[in-house]
């Protein structure tokens, strides 16, 4: 076979095949298709399904950590010595709506650093556009803002600093020293607009027997800050490990705000828990906090391998729960305490799926 018959029977072309002299011989030809897929082009890639898309965009906004949320706004109802309302539930859209943005807006800061450590993650390995996760990010604020402002003036001005130290904590301050406290501050803004926006919603007139002000809720919300404070800082360590010090400070410091709740006395300022349900419910409460945010501190303090880190900053997320039954019972609201550990469940079993960090 002379080496231009060859070259084309060979590569399947037409052209170098009519090019060839004739021989007695019939060339080899090679289907087109068989080397590049039907009608001679290559084969599409197929689109991601409506699941996987999905499934980006769930572990692009971590929704497993969303059951922490409604506790914030349920403790800030109940430190107000209030049923929890329209206000409320505007509090709780509200501080959905921002912790989703903070979501999606920390995955696009951290884009070009996740391309190193974690390209798993949706934005660097494709599933989701950088673009897609900022437009997000600003659509999930203006709405968490809009629901707030129908909560009134007092729960629109709270909710703004609570985006604007979000937006600060994703863009500046996520990788300096003020990283933790200002994730601290966001957690504790957001209780403070559940005070906020139910007690901003109560019908006007004068006050009622056993209510208060929002800022009455200050002692709770400062609790969940301090927590926040020390889930934040061994976060910092999730990715390289390492730490013990680090692991065994939130140690301590959750183990502290675990006894402070099991005290007879409130703190000063904060309402006094109801003396039957409220005082026997605690130790209920109080025992899964310590539970879910101690044990993974422990094991990460001795060994702090990344896995057992990123185990440790996913315990105490889901701790915040227990943490936020705890203050509604010892602000006198044990039922509402108990509403809000249902969500247990719902963060267990979703976080088997996605990851909370």
């Amino acid at each position: 076979m002379r080496p231009l018959l060859l070259l084309a029977a060979v590569t399947g072309s037409p052209r170098l095949l009519a090019a060839a002299p004739r021989t007695g011989a019939a060339p080899v030809r090679v289907p087109l298709d068989s080397l590049s897929g039907a009608g001679g082009t290559a084969p599409a890639p197929d689109r991601p399904s409506s699941r996987t898309r999905l499934r980006a965009w769930a572990e692009l906004l971590r929704v497993s950590a969303l059951f922490t949320v409604p506790g914030d706004a349920l403790a800030g109802a109940a430190a107000t010595g209030r049923r929890p309302g329209r206000g409320t539930a505007l509090a709780m859209g509200a501080s959905l709506c921002l912790y989703e943005a903070g979501m999606a807006l920390n995955d696009w800061a951290d884009r070009e650093e996740d391309a190193v450590d974690r390209p798993h993650r949706p934005i660097p390995s494709g599933r989701v556009a950088p673009g897609a996760a900022l437009a997000a990010a600003g659509a999930l604020t203006a709405a968490g803002l809009a629901l707030a402002a129908r909560a009134g003036r007092p729960a629109l001005a709270v909710a703004s600093g609570l985006a604007a130290t979000v937006w600060a904590y994703d863009l500046r301050l996520k990788h300096t020293r003020l990283g933790p406290a200002a994730m601290a501050s966001a957690r504790a803004l957001d209780l403070l607009l559940g005070a906020t926006a139910t007690a901003g919603a109560a019908p006007a007139g004068p006050g009622l027997a056993g209510t208060h002000p929002p800022s009455a809720a200050l002692p709770a919300a400062l609790a969940l800050g301090a927590h926040t404070y020390a889930v934040t800082a061994v976060s910092r360590h999730e990715v390289q490990g390492g730490s013990t010090a680090a692991p065994l400070a939130a140690l301590a410091g959750v183990a502290g705000l675990g006894a402070a709740a099991l005290r007879g006395r409130p703190a000063h300022g904060e309402p006094s828990p109801a003396p039957a349900t409220g005082t026997l419910l605690l130790p209920a409460f109080v025992a899964p906090y310590l539970r879910t945010a101690a044990v993974p501190l422990l094991h990460a303090a001795l060994n702090p391998s990344p896995p057992l880190t990123r185990r440790a900053v996913g315990g105490g997320i889901r701790a915040m729960i227990p943490l936020q039954a705890t203050l509604a019972a010892r602000a006198g609201s044990p039922l509402v305490g108990l509403a809000a550990m249902g969500l247990v469940p719902l963060a267990r079993a979703l976080s088997r799926k996605v990851s909370p960090t």
